[in-house]
């Protein structure tokens, strides 16, 4: 856990200085990629993800090195030639699992996240899940396994792996020459993440094409046919918390009504996408069937708000970074109720940019967490060693943050009224 927490001290900086970059690069190109509310949202959500794998919040249902140690049939060196097969190994269970994700409804809500979105850019890449509590790609690394690649090669490239996805996600690179027959480019991820009929469930590989190519779900990008992003049951919503489990509760209310036994048994393991007719029937929802009719979710925030959004974002970072290099120090417990505090932190800004009045509930919850940290700590993990005030500066700060949301709230609720009055009189 510290050890990962370290590495990603490093990581996370240097992605944002990617993302930074592109949105330079895109201003001087006059393209239009970002916008603040959904990059906020798509780092909010990196965040969470984060911080549920460092606290190690995920039940492995098999574990490769318990493979390793019960099939192998070879006893091999960690040498540059298995690190090869190993790379290979993972890449190719990557892409079964992530298949499965978009073609089983159940597991569709472990991977929505990453496709709310409804832009493409490098930000968008951050938006994993934490509704994944389990993990079962080991099934899918069988053959290593019986090889004997050891559980140190794959612990070594698994992240290398993970990491090597992020560049692909963006609008400004076009095609690769003779690399788009070789690996993922981003031309290829662009189709993946379209809503558009002829790019649905297309090009799951992560970095190897030919899978694709093997096993029929191979995609170009096409000339005329510009990709549209997002899902197509749109989220509706900023905060990355509630779109992790937005599709598992419409398979809960789905299963719930549906009067077929059968049909509340097999909702979960259908194609995505699939409802019980009786509760399709009475229960509609909307689905964007012309990927150009879509109308992006955009509420009009004011800049006092955006602004604000984009400190508690900053800070919530800045938070979460000082936690990781203080995991060591403290009790897990008490670690674990950093971690609620940062993920409530995350709720509450994210809904005030929905202008949701439930923000405040959220932010009272901080703030009570908050305050629990300080007198438990005595400070803040230690951050009073540099600041010798830091306590009375966190209560400080809660306090402030807790009287902004509210202020936001009430503003937010004038302006509803008045346009409510505005549209009465007309």
């Amino acid at each position: 856990m510290e050890s990962y927490a370290q590495v990603l001290n490093y990581a996370i900086p240097f992605f944002i200085g990617l993302i930074v970059t592109e949105a330079i690069w895109a201003w001087k190109k006059g393209m239009a990629i970002n916008r603040g509310p959904d990059i906020i949202s798509s780092l909010s959500s990196g965040m969470t993800n984060t911080i549920k794998d460092v606290l190690g919040l995920s039940i492995i249902i098999i574990s490769y090195s318990w493979l390793v140690d019960h099939i192998a049939l070879f006893e091999i060196k960690a040498t540059w030639a298995v690190y090869l097969v190993g790379f290979i190994v993972i890449d190719f269970a990557g892409y079964w699992i992530h298949r499965l994700e978009h073609e089983i409804n159940i597991l569709w809500n472990r991977h929505i996240i990453h496709h709310s979105s409804e832009e493409f850019n490098l930000s968008c890449a951050l938006r994993q899940s934490i509704s994944n509590f389990t993990s079962f790609i080991a099934i899918f690394m069988i053959p290593a396994a019986l090889l004997g690649v050891p559980a140190k090669v794959i612990a070594i490239i698994a992240p290398i792996q993970l990491f090597m996805q992020f560049w692909y996600h963006t609008r400004l690179i076009d095609r690769m020459g003779w690399l788009e027959n070789i690996i993922v480019t981003p031309s290829h991820h662009r189709v993946h993440h379209a809503i558009n009929p002829q790019y649905l469930d297309k090009n799951y590989s992560q970095i190897f094409i030919v899978w694709d190519k093997l096993f029929g779900t191979f995609q170009p990008e096409l000339e005329d046919l510009p990709p549209v992003y997002g899902v197509k049951r749109q989220v509706n919503t900023w905060n990355p918390i509630l779109i992790n489990f937005q599709h598992i509760w419409l398979l809960v209310k789905d299963a719930w009504r549906a009067k077929s036994w059968a049909d509340k048994c097999k909702i979960w393991f259908m194609p995505t996408g699939w409802r019980p007719k009786d509760v399709a029937e009475n229960h509609p929802i909307t689905v964007i069937e012309d990927p150009y009719s879509q109308e992006k979710y955009n509420p009009t925030l004011s800049n006092p708000l955006l602004a604000w959004s984009w400190i508690q974002m900053t800070l919530t970072l800045v938070m979460m970074l000082f936690m990781f290099s203080q995991i060591a120090a403290f009790d897990f417990s008490l670690i674990l109720m950093y971690g609620l505090f940062l993920v409530v932190s995350i709720y509450s800004f994210t809904t005030l940019m929905d202008k949701h009045g439930s923000a405040i509930v959220a932010e009272a919850i901080r703030l009570l967490i908050g305050l629990f940290l300080v007198y438990q700590t005595g400070g803040w993990f230690g951050l009073e060693k540099l600041f010798p005030f830091a306590g009375p500066m966190m209560i400080g700060y809660l306090a402030i943050s807790f009287l902004l949301t509210i202020a936001f709230l009430q503003k937010i609720r004038i302006e509803n009224k008045d346009r409510e009055t505005v549209a009465v009189a007309g």
